[in-house]
Formats: structure tokens, sequence, C-alpha cells
């Protein structure tokens, strides 16, 4: 592994765990509930924070911290986070603003966040038009579907069948491969971040959305508008214009779908991704007094 590598993977390192040394281990619970526990209580059954957890945040957690102490004591908040924690602990998504060090992100629920695809369509054949699919039960989700259901340039679905308001939203679950069909792809966040948006971002069509306000493994922060994906006001009152403009200009449409697929690209190195996995996991085990030192590279 050679120098320029050691510092790509340390940054990122970084990136996901921002703890430092001397952060020590919380007796008990905190304020807000959350508490460390030793790995071995790591099991299908456990309750983490009055939650029980579910099997694919474990198997995933598990994935890396089965190779620690399994007395290690460590945090673990599992599901849709979009608070920072009073305990360090492992998160799957975490808020961008303010003092996010104590939520330590891991690649969590990688069976529906971290899917991929081979987009064989051409941009220019795409459809002029923005497909969204989405469970419509949040306040700024409902907000878009009022504005744009029914727009020339939209074609919007809503499949959560629980939500009596706007039957006329509910449609069937679209596949991807009909997703692909359109030039642009609706990522909204939901409860976190938006899950569709790391296959979208592989595809040749372009990703439309607001800035993010939170991030997972995949660093959303880290996106660059217009740049990696088309971006929109939080209002989403400038959605018409957005699109038009790259219609109009395919070749910049192409340049931001080639930017996206270098930075998907990061993320499908499997050896990279489990060493940067396991040295978060080190790093939390060290700034809380538990490991001596870095042995993962």
């Amino acid at each position: 592994m050679d120098k320029d590598q050691k510092e790509y993977i340390l940054s990122r390192v970084n990136y996901y765990n921002k703890l430092s040394d001397g952060t020590g281990i919380p007796v008990g619970k905190a304020a807000d509930g959350t508490e460390m526990v030793s790995l071995d209580k790591l099991k299908l059954d456990a309750v983490f924070n009055g939650k029980r957890s579910h099997s694919v945040y474990v198997f995933d957690t598990y994935e890396y911290t089965r190779f620690f102490n399994q007395r290690y004591k460590a945090g673990f908040l599992f599901g849709d986070i979009t608070e920072t924690p009073l305990t360090p602990s492992f998160v799957k998504s975490r808020p961008t603003e303010g003092n996010n060090a104590n939520s330590i992100l891991l690649p969590l629920n990688k069976i529906r966040h971290f899917t991929f695809v081979n987009d064989a369509r051409k941009y220019t054949d795409k459809k002029n038009m923005l497909i969204g699919r989405a469970f419509v039960n949040q306040p700024h989700r409902k907000k878009f579907w009022e504005m744009y259901f029914g727009h020339p340039m939209c074609d919007l679905g809503n499949i959560n069948k629980n939500l009596p308001d706007h039957p006329e939203w509910l449609v069937s679950p679209t596949s991807v491969d009909d997703h692909l069909e359109y030039k642009f792809i609706l990522c909204l966040e939901g409860n976190d971040v938006a899950s569709n948006l790391k296959w979208v971002m592989s595809s040749n069509s372009l990703a439309v959305m607001p800035k993010p306000k939170y991030e997972s493994w995949y660093m959303e922060d880290h996106l660059i508008p217009d740049y990696h994906y088309v971006e929109i006001k939080p209002d989403y009152s400038n959605l018409e214009e957005r699109l038009n403009y790259y219609i109009d200009h395919s070749d910049e449409a192409q340049v931001i779908i080639n930017n996206a697929h270098k930075y998907v690209s990061q993320f499908q190195r499997k050896k990279i991704e489990r060493i940067i996995g396991l040295m978060v996991v080190n790093k939390y085990f060290i700034c809380t007094g538990q490991e001596k030192d870095n042995k993962i590279l």
C-alpha cells in the first residue's frame, strides 16, 4: 500500500470517526438514554437504548467488531438517526451540521443503502422528465408532491399504502430499471439520508435533490452541488428551471454523471472499504482507552 493510499484511508477514517484521544468510557446512561455496552451484547435479540435491534444492523456491525476483544464497550444506535448522541455511538446516519463527533459512522444496512447499477442507456436517449417514487410520509416529501404531482415534467408516485391523504398519489413500486428510462431521478431525504442516492449516482441519470442535511458512510456532505448531482432549492421552487437547463445542456449533464461515477467508484473497492471500517472501530477503542494502538495498518 503506497503513501497516497494510506493518506486517503486515514482521511476517511478520521472523517467517519471524529473522536479524540482521551474520550474515555462514560459511566452508566447519559441524559438521552444512550450508554456503552460490551461487544458480547451485540446479538440479534439485543435491546439498545430501549429499541430491539434489527438483524441487518447487527450483522453489519458484527462484521467489524468481531475482531476485537468482546469485553470492550461501545455505544450502538441502530435505525434512522438524525441527532448526535451524548454517548459515542456507532450509527448509520448523522446530521451534517453542528458537532457530530459522537456519531461514528459505519456502513450499516448495506443491503438497502449500498446497491449500484449498470446502466446501458445513454443520458441523451432518456425521457426529459423526473421520476420520483417514495414513502411520502414526511412533511418535506408531502410538500414536493403537493407542488409537482401532475406536473408535465414529473412522474411522481407514493408507495406508502398507509397514507390516507391524497389517494391519487398512490402507485405500485416501480423497478429500478424503469427509473433508468428517465433523465432525472428524485433523491429526497426521508427520515434521514436518501436511500436511492447511491444507485442513482451509479447510473446514467442525474440525481436531483436539495443539499443533504444528513450523511452516512457515503459521505453525503462531501457531494458538490451541480458537480455530483443537480441541486434544487430547499423550497423546491426552481425544479423546472434546473431540469430544463440540463435538458438543454446535455454536455454539462454528462460531466455531472461522470463525476458521480467517479465518486461512487471509491465505495466499490471491497478490500479498501473493509480496512476503513476496521480502522474506524479500532480508533473508537483507542480513543476510549480500551485499545493501545492501531493494529490494522
